[in-house]
């Protein structure tokens, strides 16, 4: 017999017939025409070689092979609704589940220590993981369902993506503390005479600051360009180098902090996930999970 041309809709009409012990109480119940149970039986009789069900008087009365192959038959019957209703239904406190993430520093550094403290809480076997991925792989990666979140700050758009604002934040400049050429305070010529470490994930270009600085005629002076916020304090402690960071980042080290001397719009974070995710239950929890720990991002 070959199981893919097997259609489990049969088995339904079957336990309504054996159940029933009528077409027409059958057809009743599965709300579709005797004609059609008619038709689902005969298909079911050929592809099991048995009658299934013989006439005896107004009813009919089930062969062997129909009485040895009604239990496991509801069985599945009965594992299939049970799958169905399962997808509706999230329980975390006894859900094993994990969720797979993609940002850059903001939801590592910000975000994800505080949700794995809520989750701690009220979700203790739900497991998080974070790791770095191109954006050129997000929505591919969302459709096999081997990531489920993407976080970042810049815009990104994709039909098969969907997108929520969970922050905002403001550039501020970060130095050492005692910085010979700060003593009172960061102007923009003094901005632009100091030495810039550019964090940016891409190789050149221009990025938020430069932009800005652009529309003035004006222009940084980059002396190191690296990928990560998290590399930015070590250098800066050690030179007179000075760096932009979203302030979320820079409130956590040890370092002198300034206002950006020029008008930059706030840094937006958004939280991306596939459309095929949407209405899934234990997406939408986690989904307001993070909402929830949002709520806190600049205290």
């Amino acid at each position: 017999m070959n199981l893919n041309r097997i259609d489990l809709n049969l088995f339904a009409v079957f336990d309504a017939i054996y159940t029933a012990g009528s077409l027409t109480k059958a057809a009743d119940v599965l709300c579709i025409t005797q004609p059609a149970v008619s038709n689902s039986l005969a298909r079911l009789r050929e592809m099991l070689n048995d009658p299934l069900f013989v006439r005896t008087g107004h009813s009919m009365t089930p062969t062997p092979v129909a009485q040895n192959i009604i239990g496991p038959a509801r069985d599945a019957l009965s594992l299939l609704r049970k799958s169905v209703q399962d997808s509706h239904i999230f329980e975390p406190t006894t859900a094993h589940k994990a969720f797979n993430f993609a940002s850059r520093d903001l939801l590592e550094v910000s975000i994800m220590p505080r949700l794995m403290a809520l989750l701690q809480k009220n979700a203790p076997n739900i497991t998080l993981t974070n790791y770095e991925i191109a954006r050129t792989n997000v929505v591919s990666a969302m459709a096999s369902g081997s990531l489920d979140f993407f976080a970042d700050a810049s815009a990104f758009t994709d039909p098969h993506l969907l997108k929520q604002k969970i922050a905002s934040d403001r550039f501020v400049v970060l130095a050492r503390k005692n910085h010979p050429m700060l003593k009172n305070g960061l102007d923009l010529e003094t901005f632009l005479e100091l030495g810039h470490i550019n964090v940016s994930h891409r190789k050149k270009g221009a990025g938020p600051i430069d932009i800005e600085l652009d529309k003035l005629g004006k222009k940084r002076k980059e002396v190191m360009r690296g990928q990560h916020f998290l590399t930015v304090p070590s250098a800066i402690v050690k030179t007179d180098l000075i760096a932009c960071l979203p302030y979320h980042l820079a409130k956590h080290y040890d370092l002198a902090i300034y206002e950006m001397p020029f008008e930059i719009p706030p840094v937006e974070y958004y939280l991306y996930w596939h459309v095929s995710a949407d209405h899934d239950h234990a997406h939408i929890w986690m989904r307001e999970q993070i909402m929830e720990v949002a709520k806190t991002y600049n205290h």
